[in-house]
């Protein structure tokens, strides 16, 4: 990338891949520019996502970033979360995780999302969703306005040939909020998404792990001690020989998007059905005339992404 740096506001639900994509963020300041990490209830519930945020920016050095709590439940279903995954903390791998010092922003995550869009130039800032899609549902809700402002909407979340990961048919992060995950994909707005199909083929092996470790920085290792307890789930379930770094492509996309190949395909969200609640329904070869809402993201160039995301572990 070049120019200008391109505003970004995070959503996330910090977890250990959480954490690689802020810190890929806060290390590339020369293309990002953060103007507010807003957290939300996912992978555990909210007063560690936000904990867990202010921690992940001490550790890259970046106390100064803001830090929003947003929604503690989906807007419409009881709360699911993953300490299965990732651990009682979310961030689970650190021997003792420290005590964030910076503070929480008072205001809220939705209201920060809706006065930052209403206040920068019109279609200047890219929404960076990681987790459940809840504070932007609400956002997009509560204030139609912002809706037409967003520049780009770029997630991690959804699947289609890897179909699910927490049930049968659907992906967690959609699976969470299936409700606000239809209002964003309704939305209108440029949605680029990074589903499993292409985070499954973003593995850590003991190598990748190793050059993390081998920054000898605060965020590095960090990361890779996150990463080795993240594997073990993944590595059980499916017999791979890493985990999935799932978020992070998210920002890898912005920083390098020739990483990433995909199809530009209708995507619906299934929110009635008890069997298939949460599905992110492709159109992938194209069968309906339903208009294409999605770049649907199916590979990555792994080599290179991890060592982008090494490279800049190494920056911070």
């Amino acid at each position: 990338m070049s120019g200008t740096p391109r505003k970004i506001i995070i959503d996330t639900d910090p977890g250990q891949d959480d954490a690689a994509a802020i810190f890929l963020a806060l290390a590339s300041p020369q293309d990002l520019t953060v103007l507010g990490i807003t957290t939300v209830a996912g992978n555990v519930p909210l007063d560690l996502t936000q904990k867990n945020a202010r921690i992940v920016c001490e550790w890259a050095g970046w106390p100064d970033t803001k830090v929003f709590a947003g929604c503690e439940a989906p807007m419409t279903r009881k709360l699911v979360t993953a300490e299965h995954v990732h651990g009682k903390t979310g961030l689970d791998g650190p021997a003792q995780l420290p005590e964030p010092k910076m503070p929480l922003q008072t205001q809220h995550a939705v209201d920060f999302i809706i006065q930052t869009l209403r206040e920068e130039p019109d279609q200047s800032v890219t929404l960076c969703t990681l987790g459940p899609l809840t504070n932007i549902g609400t956002a997009f809700k509560q204030a139609p306005d912002i809706v037409s402002r967003v520049r780009e909407i770029v997630m991690m979340g959804g699947a289609y040939f890897e179909v699910g990961n927490i049930t049968p048919a659907a992906e967690f992060n959609i699976y969470v909020d299936p409700q606000a995950a239809d209002i964003v994909f309704r939305s209108g707005r440029p949605l680029t998404v990074m589903p499993l199909d292409v985070t499954h083929k973003a593995l850590t092996t003991k190598a990748r792990i190793q050059a993390m470790r081998d920054t000898a920085t605060t965020a590095g290792i960090a990361m890779a001690d996150m990463t080795a307890f993240f594997e073990r789930f993944d590595v059980d379930k499916y017999g791979s020989q890493g985990a999935p770094l799932h978020d992070p492509c998210v920002i890898a996309y912005l920083l390098q998007p020739d990483l990433f190949s995909g199809r530009h395909v209708n995507v619906m969200i299934e929110t009635s059905s008890d069997l298939t609640l949460g599905m992110t329904v492709a159109d992938w070869w194209g069968v309906t005339d339903r208009k294409p809402n999605a770049q649907f993201m199916d590979q990555i160039d792994a080599d290179r992404f991890f060592a982008l995301l090494t490279e800049r572990l190494a920056r911070l």
